[in-house]
C-alpha cells in the first residue's frame, strides 16, 4: 500500500474509533476501583457532571477513563449505575433534572458542598451530549450563568472592582456566554447571554463622573434595540432609565441645565416604556417608582434627603 493510502486508512480508522467512543456523565457520586470488584482498592470518587470515557464493559462494571478534575484523569472500574450516555433514553431530561436538583441544593443555606459546580457541569453536559434536545440551549445558558455568578462574586470582592474604568478590573470570563450566543443564535438564551456581557463594560464606581452613567445608559438602550424580544428588555429599559435619572442631578451640579432637562426627558420615556411592556413585573414596578420620584423631583442618585 502506498504511503498516502496508508495515512488515509489510518485516519479513517481513528475517526471510526472516535465515533464509537462512548462518553457519559454520572448523576451521582461514583467510586472508581482498581478492578471490577468492590473489595479492590478504591482509587477515587467522581463527582456529578464529570466525564467518563468507557473503554470496555464487564458484567455490571465499566472500565473507564474518569476526569476527576480539569487536569486529573484516572483509569479504573466503576459499577454501571447512574451513568448517562448520549444514547440513554430521555438522557437529556435526566441530566437536566439532576442539574436542577444540584442548583437547588446550591441555593440552600446548608446545601450540598460543591453543588453549584455540579449543576454547571450537568447543565453543560445536557447541551454537549444532546445538542438537538429542546433543553440544550437552556442547559448551556444555565451552565454559563452559574459560572458567571461564581466569577462575579470573586471579581467584585477585589479592590479593583471599585475602579471607575471597566478596563482596570479583570472582569468575568466571557467564553461560555459567547459559546451560548454562537451555538444558539436568535434564541432567548443567546439574548440573555448578551445581556450578561454588558456587566464587564460597566464602571466600577462612577466617582461623580457623568461619563459613566451616560455611557452605560447608551449600552442598555442599544441592547434594547438589538434584542427587542429578549426576556431582559424591561430590565435593560429600567437600567437605562435609572442612569438617565441619575444624570438629572449630576448635570445640575455641573451647571448644565440643558443636559439635565434632556436626561429627565429620556429617563421618563424609558421608564414609561418599561411600565407599558411589563407593568406587573419587578422591573415594571420599579420603573413606576422611578417615574414617581422624577415627577416629585426626588434625586435618584446620591443623597436624596432634602
Amino acid at each position: 500500500m502506498r504511503p498516502k493510502l496508508i495515512i488515509i486508512a489510518t485516519l479513517l480508522l481513528c475517526a471510526t474509533a472516535m465515533a464509537e467512543t462512548a462518553r457519559g456523565t454520572p448523576i451521582r457520586v461514583c467510586s472508581i476501583y482498581l478492578s471490577p470488584d468492590p473489595s479492590s482498592n478504591k482509587l477515587a470518587e467522581i463527582d456529578r457532571g464529570r466525564e467518563v470515557i468507557i473503554l470496555e464493559t464487564s458484567g455490571g462494571w465499566l472500565h473507564v477513563e474518569a476526569a476527576l478534575s480539569e487536569e486529573k484523569v484516572i483509569t479504573g472500574w466503576m459499577v454501571n449505575k447512574g451513568i448517562v450516555l448520549g444514547s440513554t433514553p430521555n438522557g437529556d431530561k435526566i441530566v437536566f433534572g439532576e442539574a436542577v436538583n444540584s442548583e437547588d441544593q446550591a441555593s440552600q443555606r446548608h446545601g450540598r458542598r460543591g453543588a453549584a459546580q455540579d449543576a454547571l457541569r450537568l447543565y453543560y453536559r445536557t447541551a454537549e451530549y444532546f445538542p438537538t434536545s429542546p433543553l440544550a440551549a437552556e442547559g448551556m445558558y444555565r451552565s454559563a450563568d452559574i459560572r458567571w455568578q461564581i466569577d462575579k462574586a470573586d471579581v467584585m470582592s477585589r479592590p479593583s472592582a471599585k475602579e471607575k474604568e471597566a478596563y482596570l478590573r479583570e472582569g468575568m470570563p466571557e467564553d461560555f456566554m459567547k459559546e451560548v450566543i454562537k451555538k444558539f443564535p436568535g434564541t432567548k438564551w443567546a439574548d440573555l447571554a448578551a445581556f450578561h456581557l454588558i456587566e464587564n463594560k460597566l464602571c466600577g464606581d462612577w466617582q461623580g463622573s457623568t461619563k459613566c452613567p451616560d455611557k452605560e445608559a447608551d449600552m442598555y438602550e442599544k441592547y434594547v434595540n438589538d434584542h427587542p424580544q429578549s426576556p431582559a428588555v424591561v430590565e435593560a429599559l429600567y437600567d437605562a432609565a435609572w442612569r438617565r435619572s441619575a444624570l438629572i442631578e449630576m448635570y445640575k451640579t455641573e451647571g448644565q441645565s440643558k443636559k439635565s432637562d434632556e436626561s429627565r426627558g429620556k429617563a421618563i420615556a424609558l421608564a414609561q416604556k418599561a411600565v407599558t411592556q411589563a407593568p406587573q413585573s419587578d422591573w415594571g414596578t420599579r420603573a413606576q417608582l422611578l417615574l414617581f420620584m422624577i415627577e416629585q423631583n426626588i434625586p435618584t442618585y446620591g443623597n436624596g434627603v432634602d
